[in-house]
């Protein structure tokens, strides 16, 4: 009974339109009210829930992102990838693609990187004769490289989530799926490209691709500070944030000249909305999280997959089949930090590690940023493309059918993952 006045609370409640964060410290207070716990308990929950250091990073990596998201970068991103990769038919998608790769390995935001490389590449693909809704679909689908590859704010979460896994591991063990997940969608750009008939760029030169990267490398060194300060054992993750939010900043308003006051304000007030989106998140997670223990949700769930088949194979793809239907009609953060204390016992019985887990995680969820009804990533760049939701979706799932490729090779070969991390 208890179980199911937390679970009717909460679905309840999204149902009627409350925000994620409040629906789950409701459900919570309900769940504490009907076992007879102490209230103060529920608030000890959500205290120790924030009471994280490593959740310090959080900010720092969101306003780094936010400052270079006003600052010029991505412009200058999206003109090296241009020069290096636009030769190709359909260039500007593999563009894109491209793109998305190098400014989610700088902003750590999926949301982010379909709002700034969209703003600039879709309206100039759609001067160049590519129909809108290859240039939605394919901006929104590599934005999910945000996610993956390192400096990642939602590695952070599950790191949390689940115990204390090595935040420093979980970058490593981002960079080679990210960049498999960024080739399958290059693939599947050009080849959507090729069938369309749309024009290849010329080759500007090495002279200009080099001038390009020039222009380029004071804000990829920005990614070099963050994910090189926490690799090298050199700072820790919160230290790398820090420098990281002081450089780009630096950048943006010394090097490139282009954070007026206006923009770094805004940058500023977008970053504080969403670290505290994030921290009432955080807070009632871990109240929710501490009566799904109590409840023993994750041995039931373990025994429920189990009876259906004792296949680790079946119960693997089992697990992304929940994850992936779960991130169409939820945001990532909450589904993070509900899902990792129920799903980790059940794969760490079945020998995996939470290293591999969590990037098979993140791609799954990042995919549920590109589905309806509930893809922010989705909505950003149909707005920023200006056409409807629907026209973007009949025609994305050759992308789609890209990431799931990428996620099953993830999946089920944990030397992707988990290579780079066993160097440490």
């Amino acid at each position: 009974m208890g179980l199911a006045i937390l679970f009717v609370v909460f679905f309840g409640g999204l149902f009627v339109g409350i925000p994620v964060a409040f629906a789950l410290a409701l459900s919570a207070i309900c769940g504490f009210w009907y076992e007879g716990l102490p209230m103060f308990l529920a608030f000890q929950r959500v205290v120790s829930g924030v009471s994280v250091y490593s959740l310090l990073a959080i900010p720092f990596f969101i306003f780094a992102g936010e400052l270079m998201l006003q600052g010029g970068i991505a412009y200058r991103l999206v003109r090296l990838s241009s020069a290096a990769v636009g030769w190709m038919r359909g260039g500007l998608g593999v563009v894109g693609v491209f793109s998305s790769m190098l400014f989610g390995g700088i902003s750590g935001s999926a949301v982010a990187d379909t709002s700034a490389l969209g703003s600039i590449l879709i309206p100039v693909m759609k001067r160049e004769g590519y129909a809108a809704d290859y240039a939605v679909n394919v901006t929104v689908s590599s934005s999910v490289a945000g996610v993956v590859i390192p400096p990642s704010h939602n590695m952070i979460l599950f790191a949390v989530a689940a115990g204390g896994v090595s935040v420093s591991k979980l970058f490593f063990a981002g960079i080679l799926p990210g960049v498999l997940m960024c080739l399958c969608l290059a693939v599947a750009a050009y080849v959507i490209a090729v069938r369309r008939g749309y024009p290849a760029e010329s080759f500007p030169g090495f002279k200009s691709l080099g001038i390009s990267f020039i222009a380029a490398l004071p804000g990829l060194f920005t990614a070099v500070i963050i994910v090189g300060g926490v690799l090298s054992g050199v700072m820790t993750v919160t230290e790398s944030g820090a420098f990281g939010a002081i450089y780009a900043l630096v950048v943006t308003l010394v090097v490139y000249r282009e954070l007026t006051w206006e923009k770094f304000r805004h940058a500023v007030m977008a970053a504080v909305r969403t670290t505290s989106m994030v921290m009432i998140l955080v807070g009632a997670a871990n109240a929710f999280a501490y009566l799904l223990a109590l409840y023993q949700v994750p041995d039931m769930l373990a025994n429920s997959l189990t009876d259906i088949s004792s296949n680790p194979i079946v119960i693997l793809l089992m697990l992304n089949v929940i994850l992936l239907v779960l991130g169409m009609i939820m945001d990532m953060a909450p589904l993070i930090l509900i899902c990792t204390p129920i799903f980790l016992p059940v794969v760490r019985d079945l020998g995996m590690d939470p290293i591999q887990f969590g990037v098979i995680m993140m791609m799954n969820l990042g995919l549920g940023l590109c589905t309806p009804p509930v893809g922010a990533c989705l909505f950003v760049g149909c707005a920023v493309g200006k056409i409807r939701i629907d026209q973007a979706v009949r025609t994305i799932w050759p992308f789609y059918l890209a990431m799931f490729v990428a996620l099953m090779l993830v999946t089920y070969v944990p030397a992707f993952s988990m290579f780079l991390p066993s160097l440490l």
